[in-house]
């Protein structure tokens, strides 16, 4: 058996590891050959308006139907701000509505990101985060491909994410931020998962965060970027770059539609440092490439 390039979680020493994986594999599609070597340098690239107003205003729209969704307190994809009426993320929001199912499918989506993985892709996991105003907490510094890895079972990095800005992404409503060039180590973390960690690590995660003095290292080597965006700009990045947003105490929401593509080549196996698999709406294992 081959020895795991990515273990983490089983030690009580943090380690920073040299990415044995590409971090492009296709050549052709949408993506620019500038585009792809950008990507490649820094770990993600900003779209500008990829999508129209009116595609944006009619997500926005139906945000408004889901958040007034009758029975969505007991729907576990609903999740909701410490101590607040306010909800923080909508998880699956493609099997809960059409319009972003349809949304998630556009090729301008899909296409990029099979260009970038060199497969056909699979939606991994989906979600809207809304950031509301004054009362949108923050989401620390991670790595997403660590906890897919440890909770999840994904082998390798070869997935990515696509953020699409619903609102105003400003300096002040709590951006997405990025380290550039992060996404080359990956950080083992220390601890191990607990049971159904999920059901806290949704509302403020907790396990596999890496230390303040990785990431000290880790800035001082490609610095820290806040990626502003208009409503419809799409910000395409790696799934193991160091990412993560202050709150918002602003009355601006920050609401950003997320989606998770995974290469049909790297498809889930059993978590490798978790007691059981996280339940099918934070990691798919429908395999189906999208069409």
């Amino acid at each position: 058996m081959t020895a795991d390039p990515y273990q983490t979680r089983v030690s009580s020493v943090e380690t920073l590891l040299p990415r044995p994986d590409p971090v492009v594999f296709g050549e052709h599609g949408p993506l620019e050959p500038e585009q792809l070597k950008r990507y490649d340098t820094d770990g993600y690239l900003v779209l500008e308006e990829l999508f129209d107003r009116q595609v944006v205003g009619e997500a926005l729209g139906e945000l408004e139907h889901l958040v007034a969704l009758e029975g969505n307190r007991e729907d576990p994809r609903f999740i909701w701000e410490p101590g607040s009426t306010q909800l923080k993320s909508i998880f699956e929001i493609h099997r809960i509505s059409e319009f972003f199912r349809r949304l998630i499918g556009d090729t301008r989506l899909t296409g990029r990101a099979a260009q970038i993985l060199g497969s056909e892709v699979y939606v991994h996991q989906t979600r809207v985060n809304l950031k509301p105003g004054f009362d949108g907490t923050d989401f620390y510094w991670h790595s997403d491909f660590e906890t897919w890895h440890a909770e999840d079972g994904m082998p390798t990095p070869r997935a990515l994410s696509v953020v699409l800005a619903l609102t105003e992404n400003l300096p002040i409503n709590g951006p997405l931020m990025v380290i550039p060039g992060s996404h080359r180590t990956f950080v083992s973390c220390t601890g191990e998962t607990p049971e159904a960690n999920y059901r806290t690590s949704l509302v403020r995660q907790e396990i596999g965060l890496p230390s303040q003095q990785t990431l000290s290292r880790l800035a001082e080597l490609g610095g820290v970027v806040q990626c502003l965006a208009r409503p419809g700009t799409a910000i395409v990045f790696d799934s193991n770059l160091m990412h993560g947003s202050t709150g918002n105490i602003t009355p601006f929401p920050r609401q950003s539609l997320f989606v998770v593509f995974n290469s049909v080549e790297n498809a889930l196996s059993e978590p490798f440092s978790a007691p059981a698999r996280r339940p099918e709406f934070l990691a798919a294992r429908d395999f189906t490439p999208l069409g």
